[in-house]
């Protein structure tokens, strides 16, 4: 463990903003290139939802099954048509993505907005709620691991109704994708990037065609469109009804991704993508389904690829396979997006993350993540061997993000927009209540798989919680045992500590100015040396994507003008990876006291050991946990850009 960053940062998914254009035509020509951008990667996980979502709620299998009859059916569509239309369309198109943090979104952006703004209302209130959001990023983790066995699974079943024969096939070949998927995330996303958008295009174009054919056959099923049907059906059958809810929820899965992505497209191009195309063809095809279903019960089999005309089953097997390939790929670059901000907050250790793309900054790959998650990925689809075995675990992770997503969004509303007190209370209360319908719902599946996403959420959040608690433990017997850096420049001024003044330049990494870098500190008190020109450097990551040049580097003296020695404070935006060599480039000779030797600087990093102690810090679990987690953590020198031949490593060790 080395040198943890000083700061703390949250937001959206890691992407770059689009590139604007100043003429009229060109605007217009940039704004529908980020529309089909944002089809090709925000709407992934929803658009592919009408494969498995009918199939799984009419499921004879299900420990509490929905019998197939005209009012259920009917009740099931108009079901799912409103819950969309409230969680996806009102919760987080017209409502979350207005809450950005500097234009990015995502949970952990609200967590920053609850911290900013909520501190002037009450410390616990505060802490109870970022804790929340910290649990449902939590949750996204097990979110990230089910969607592409559920995905990938659902689409390659296909074959087993194009050819029944294959039915064996379905596990091997599903593995064989997802293996594939990610042996190939290290090359980035930027090539593939291109085709995303149009096969997802083709993909709305074709389920919204075979949706409408269904309805023609049956138009009566568009009486679902009314409330009323949604509402007899919970309120007539709620027993039937409640149930039916927690496989009714897979309509919304990938609502968060809309608001995750806002930083990258803008919420303009993603309301638009939803408004006019999404929404309409995800709905046609819930329709046309039902129709199938009325015409002949025995299409709860499959009724989405049933709908297919018999010749363009395979042609709908393949593009099926390709969008879910693109929905899983999402989900898998939020994870690393998700991964690198819990980072830059403090809740998880500095990972390596490579950057895939030279063009766009939010292109990254994180190589442990990637693992965890194929092996995760690999034995959900062993175990569960299913999409419709998959769903009972899927919506837990769903529900609880989208839940505690709205609770954050209704505080943040209060607390910076000042919203009358009222309005909130009708708001949430009626958000909350069909949020808190889909969470009550899907714990009746809790012996079912439901257990899974919320072992892996409440695994992370306990990683996460405790790698913050235990760099507030270590930061503090650090700042101890670093004692103050203006005594000890003192001290050398005085001549106190005798010391060899050798030539050259040394960059010392440190978390502020308050306290003395324990490398300089061994350097000196034990070597008796010290560089003509000393830098200390802290690295401050601010609550914003990123930090303009004009204030990325703040230069203060120390004291002392004429004694080479400076502090730098060199501040970066969540959403930029520090490159310690690039930034010092920046500095003016004017600024530093004399000329720096860049080219022969020597960097110095305080390489910290943790051990167990017997002081009562955190459980002695917890304490176990942390060690255990740092080891994970990132090369230092790597992670700042440090050249390998001029960084020297001095270690200490502390007790937890």
């Amino acid at each position: 463990m080395s040198d943890p960053r000083h700061g703390a940062a949250s937001g959206g998914g890691q992407t770059s903003r689009p590139p604007e254009s100043h003429g009229p035509s060109g605007h217009d020509t940039v704004r529908l290139a980020v529309v089909v951008g944002a089809l090709g990667v925000v709407f992934g996980d929803i658009g592919t939802s009408p494969i498995y979502t009918l199939q799984t709620v009419f499921n004879p299998s299900d420990p509490h099954p929905v019998p197939v009859s005209t009012q259920n059916v009917y009740g099931v569509v108009s079901l799912v048509f409103w819950s969309v239309m409230i969680i996806v369309t009102v919760t987080y198109v017209l409502l979350a993505m207005r809450a950005d943090n500097d234009g990015e979104g995502g949970i952990m952006a609200l967590i920053t907005l609850v911290r900013r703004w909520g501190s002037r209302r009450g410390r616990r209130a505060t802490a109870v709620l970022a804790a929340l959001g910290v649990f449902g990023a939590s949750l996204f983790f097990g979110d990230s691991m089910i969607t592409p066995a559920i995905s990938v699974l659902s689409a390659v079943e296909g074959l087993k109704v194009v050819e029944p024969s294959l039915e064996s096939a379905v596990v091997p070949v599903t593995a064989v994708i997802i293996v594939l998927l990610f042996l190939v995330q290290r090359r980035g996303t930027a090539a593939v990037g291109r085709i995303f958008g149009p096969v997802m295009i083709a993909w709305f174009v074709v389920i919204g065609a075979c949706g409408v054919v269904g309805v023609v056959d049956h138009p009566a099923i568009l009486r679902a469109l009314s409330p009323t049907y949604a509402l007899g059906f919970l309120i007539g059958h709620f027993g039937t009804a409640f149930f039916a809810l927690a496989a009714v929820v897979l309509s919304v899965t990938g609502a968060e991704a809309l608001y995750a992505d806002m930083g990258h497209f803008g919420r303009r191009a993603i309301t638009r993508g939803w408004m006019f195309l999404v929404l309409p063809a995800c709905m046609l095809s819930y329709f046309g389904q039902g129709a199938l279903i009325l015409a002949d019960s025995r299409n709860i089999s499959s009724p989405f690829f049933l709908l297919v005309p018999h010749w363009g089953r395979w042609p709908m097997v393949l593009l099926a396979t390709a969008a879910t390939v693109i929905a899983s790929q999402a989900v898998i670059t939020g994870a690393y997006s998700v991964t690198s901000q819990a980072a830059q907050l403090g809740y998880l250790p500095r990972l390596r993350i490579a950057h895939t793309s030279e063009s766009t900054i939010g292109q990254i790959y994180v190589p442990w993540i990637n693992w965890l998650l194929m092996v995760s990925v690999l034995t959900l689809v062993f175990a569960f061997r299913s999409s419709t075995a998959l769903a009972f675990a899927f919506g837990m992770a769903v529900t609880g993000t989208i839940t505690i997503t709205t609770l954050l969004f209704f505080y943040v509303a209060r607390a910076k927009w000042g919203t009358p007190k009222w309005l909130i209370a009708v708001g949430a209360s009626v958000l909350l209540l069909v949020d808190l319908l889909f969470v009550a719902a899907n714990l009746t599946k809790l012996v079912h798989g439901a257990w899974l996403p919320l072992l892996i959420g409440l695994t992370a959040f306990t990683v996460m919680t405790t790698w913050q608690r235990g760099r507030e433990i270590v930061t503090k017997e650090r700042v101890r045992d670093e004692g103050p850096l203006p005594e000890f420049i003192d001290r050398l001024r005085s001549g106190e500590v005798p010391t060899l003044r050798v030539p050259g330049t040394a960059v010392f990494l440190n978390r502020g100015k308050q306290t003395t870098p324990l490398a300089m500190r061994a350097n000196v008190e034990h070597n008796h040396v010290r560089h003509d020109q000393v830098v200390i450097m802290a690295i401050e990551t601010e609550p914003i994507p990123r930090v303009p040049a004009d204030r990325r580097l703040v230069v203060d003296d120390l004291g002392y003008t004429d004694d080479g020695i400076i502090h730098v404070t060199a501040r970066f935006g969540y959403m930029e990876t520090p490159d310690v060599p690039s930034t010092m480039a920046m500095l003016e000779p004017v600024r530093t006291e004399g000329s720096l030797r860049l080219d022969e600087a020597s960097y110095f990093l305080s390489k910290i050991d943790l051990r167990r102690g017997k002081e009562p810090t955190m459980a002695p679990w917890r304490k176990r946990l942390f060690i255990a987690t740092s080891y994970i953590t990132a090369d230092a020198a790597e992670y700042f850009g440090l050249p390998r031949d001029r960084t020297v490593i001095m270690g200490s060790h502390i007790e937890v």
